[in-house]
C-alpha cells in the first residue's frame, strides 16, 4: 500500500502512541496538516500563537507525563522559532521531537523563499536530527527518533521533512538498513553499563561515610527512582539536598529534605554540602548555579556520582568514584548491597540549619508576600497539582515555598533559564494531565514575553490557573543591580501597561487583581470557580519591587557564605 509521505508521517505517529501534538501550519507543511485535518479523530493538534511556545508545550506535556511531547513548524521563521524550546529541552533532558517542514529538495541549498539550514542550525542542542529525502524513509526515521529522544539520557531530537518528500508517494515499510538501525539503538537502551565492583565500590563508600549528603537531580525523577533515593536516604540517616531540577524527587515534608542546594540554596543543604566527608550527587550535573565556586564546593568531602550519562562524570567537579547507569537501577543494587542500619555522625546540626532563615520569608501583612500566595494556592489546589514557572524571582520562590511532594509536579526552565517558557508548558502539562489541577507562577516581565497563548487557553478551554508575580520591575535583574551595581537599576523597571486583568477579558478569559492577602483569596476563590467550569483565569498579584528573593551565594563565593 502506497500513502503519501504526510500520511506515512501521521500513521508512524499514531503507532508511537502520539496522541496530541503542539504546532503551527505554513506553505512548508500544509501536506502534513492536511493529513492532520484528516485524522484528527486519532491524533489532537493544538494551535498555538507562537512556534516557541508549541516546543514549550511540547516540553511540559512530556516532562508531567514521562511521555515524548512532539512539535511541529513550518520552514524558515517557524523552525528558527523552535530553537529555544529545542535548548530549553536539551538543556534539562527532555525528551521531545520536533518536526519541520522545508523548501523541495530542488530548492535546498538556493537560499529559496523561507528556506534556513535548521538542521545545521540545531546540531548543537538535539541528540540527533535528520533531513528526510527519501518519502520511503519517513516512517522508520520517525521511530528512530522516538528511540533517541527517550533512550540513555533523554533529550530532544528534529526530523526536517521537504515538501516534496510530503507529497510523494511512498511505502511505509522500513528498509532493512534503517530498520536494524533502530533495533541497535533498543539494544543500546537496555545495556547494562556498569560492573559489580562500580556498585561493590559505592556501596561500600556509603557504608562507610559519617557524614554523607544526598544530592538529587533531574535524573531521579526521569528514571523514577523517587523511592529508592528515599529509602537510601533513610537507610543512611542522610539528609537530601536538591538541585532546581531534582524538586519534587522526594516530599519537602520529610524530614530528610533540607531544600534547594546552590545559589539559592537553604542554609541547611548549603551547610551540610560543606561539612559532609561524603557528598553523594545522584542524576546532577553540578552545573555552576549549585556549585558556585568549585575550588571550594563540597570541600571536605568525598564524591560518588551516579549518572546515566559518562559525559557529566568529571565534567565540572572531580568524582572519586562513579556509577554509570539508570538511577533506579544503580540505587535498586546498592541498596541491596548496604549493611543495616548504616551509622552516620550528623549529629542535630541539620535540624539546627533548618532554623536558618532570611527574615524575607516571613510574610508582613499589609502586602501580598511570594510565600503567602504560593502556600494559599497550595492548599487550594491539592496535592495532585502541576505547577510550571517562568524564570525569575517567582521560580525561586516557588521552589523554596511551594509543597511539592510528587515527581514530574513541577516545571521549569532550569538549564537555559529561557523566561517565557511558562504559559506553554503549562498549557501542555494540562493536555497531557487532564485530571489534574495545573497552575503557572511567573514574573510581569516573562509573562509579557508568552500572553499571546491566553488565546490557546481560552480556544480549546484549557483550564490553567496564571498567577502573575507582579512588581513592576524584571525582579532577579533588579536584585542583582542592587547588590552588585549601586542599585543602578538600568532598563529594569517595567511601568506602563499592560493591564493585566484587562489583557485576560480582551482574550475571553476572566482576570482578577490581588493587593493584600484578603483580596489574593477572593481573587483566588472566583478563579477557582473559573477552573472548576473548565476554564483559565488570570491573577495580577502585586508585589513589593523591593521583595528579595533570599538566602542568595554571591557569584563565585563559598557556599556557605551567603547573603541572608
Amino acid at each position: 500500500m502506497h500513502y503519501t509521505g504526510a500520511r506515512i508521517l501521521i500513521e508512524a505517529l499514531i503507532e508511537e502512541g502520539v496522541d496530541t501534538v503542539f504546532g503551527y501550519p505554513g506553505g512548508a507543511v500544509l501536506f502534513i496538516y492536511d493529513e492532520l485535518f484528516k485524522h484528527k479523530d486519532r491524533i489532537r493538534h493544538i494551535l498555538v500563537s507562537h512556534e516557541q511556545h508549541a516546543a514549550h508545550a511540547a516540553d511540559g506535556y512530556a516532562r508531567s507525563t514521562g511521555k515524548v511531547g512532539v512539535c511541529i513548524a513550518t520552514s524558515g521563521p517557524g523552525a528558527t522559532n523552535l530553537v529555544t524550546g529545542i535548548a530549553a529541552a536539551a538543556m534539562d533532558s527532555v525528551p521531545l521531537v520536533a518536526i519541520t517542514g522545508n523548501v523541495s529538495t530542488s530548492l535546498l541549498g538556493k537560499d529559496s523563499f523561507q528556506e534556513v539550514d535548521i538542521t545545521g542550525i540545531t546540531m548543537p542542542i538535539v541528540k540527533h536530527n535528520w533531513i528526510v529525502k527519501d518519502v520511503n524513509e519517513i516512517a522508520e526515521v520517525v521511530r528512530e527518533a522516538f528511540i533517541v529522544a527517550q533512550s540513555s539520557r533523554p533529550g530532544p531530537v528534529l526530523i526536517d521533512i521537504p515538501k516534496d518528500i510530503t507529497s510523494a508517494s511512498g511505502n511505509p515499510k522500513p528498509s532493512p538498513a534503517l530498520q536494524g538501525r533502530s533495533q541497535r539503538l533498543a539494544e543500546r537502551n537496555k545495556r547494562i553499563t556498569f560492573t559489580e565492583e562500580d556498585i561493590a565500590r559505592a556501596a561500600g563508600m556509603l557504608a562507610e561515610a559519617k557524614r554523607p549528603l544526598l544530592y538529587a537531580g533531574g535524573g531521579v525523577i526521569i528514571s523514577q527512582a523517587s523511592d529508592e533515593l528515599r529509602l537510601l536516604a533513610e537507610g543512611l540517616h542522610a539528609p537530601v539536598a536538591l538541585s532546581l531540577m531534582g524538586i519534587g524527587s522526594i516530599p519537602k515534608e520529610h524530614p530528610l529534605h533540607t531544600g534547594l542546594i546552590g545559589m539559592h540554596g537553604t542554609v541547611a543543604s548549603n551547610k551540610a554540602v560543606q561539612r559532609a566527608d561524603l557528598l553523594v550527587a545522584i542524576g546532577a550535573r553540578f552545573s555552576d548555579r549549585v556549585t558556585s565556586s568549585p575550588n571550594t564546593f563540597a570541600k571536605e568531602a568525598k564524591i560518588l556520582h551516579f549518572d546515566i550519562d559518562p559525559a557529566e562524570i568529571n565534567k565540572n567537579i572531580q568524582a572519586e568514584t562513579w556509577v554509570i547507569g539508570d538511577i533506579r537501577q544503580t540505587l535498586r543494587e546498592v541498596l541491596a548491597r548496604l549493611p543495616n542500619p548504616v551509622r552516620t555522625e550528623w549529629n542535630g546540626e541539620i535540624e539546627e540549619w533548618k532554623t536558618q532563615i532570611p527574615e524575607t520569608h516571613k510574610p508582613n501583612p499589609p502586602g501580598l508576600h511570594p510565600r503567602f500566595i504560593l502556600e494559599e494556592t497550595a492548599k487550594r489546589l491539592g496535592k495532585t497539582a502541576i505547577v510550571a514557572t517562568d524564570v525569575g524571582q517567582h521560580q525561586i520562590w516557588t521552589a523554596q515555598f511551594y509543597p511539592f511532594s510528587q515527581a514530574r509536579s513541577f516545571l521549569s526552565s532550569g538549564g537555559l533559564g529561557a523566561m517565557g517558557y511558562g504559559l506553554g508548558a503549562a498549557l501542555g502539562a494540562r493536555v497531557g494531565n487532564p485530571a489534574k489541577p495545573v497552575v503557572l507562577f511567573t514574573g510581569d516581565g516573562s509573562f509579557r514575553m508568552n500572553c499571546a497563548e491566553l488565546a490557546t487557553l481560552k480556544n480549546y478551554q484549557i483550564p490553567v490557573l496564571v498567577i502573575i508575580f507582579n512588581n513592576h520591575v524584571l525582579g532577579m535583574v533588579r536584585q542583582w543591580q542592587r547588590f552588585f551595581y549601586d542599585k543602578r537599576y538600568s532598563e529594569s523597571i517595567l511601568k506602563g501597561p499592560p493591564d493585566f486583568v484587562k489583557l485576560a477579558q480582551a482574550y475571553g478569559l476572566e482576570g482578577y487583581s490581588a493587593q493584600d492577602e484578603e483580596s489574593f483569596i477572593a481573587a483566588l476563590d472566583k478563579a477557582s470557580g473559573e477552573l472548576a467550569c473548565g476554564r483559565g483565569a488570570v491573577i495580577d498579584a502585586c508585589l513589593d519591587q523591593d521583595e528579595q528573593v533570599l538566602p542568595m551565594v554571591p557569584g563565585g563565593m563559598p557556599l556557605d557564605e551567603q547573603i541572608l
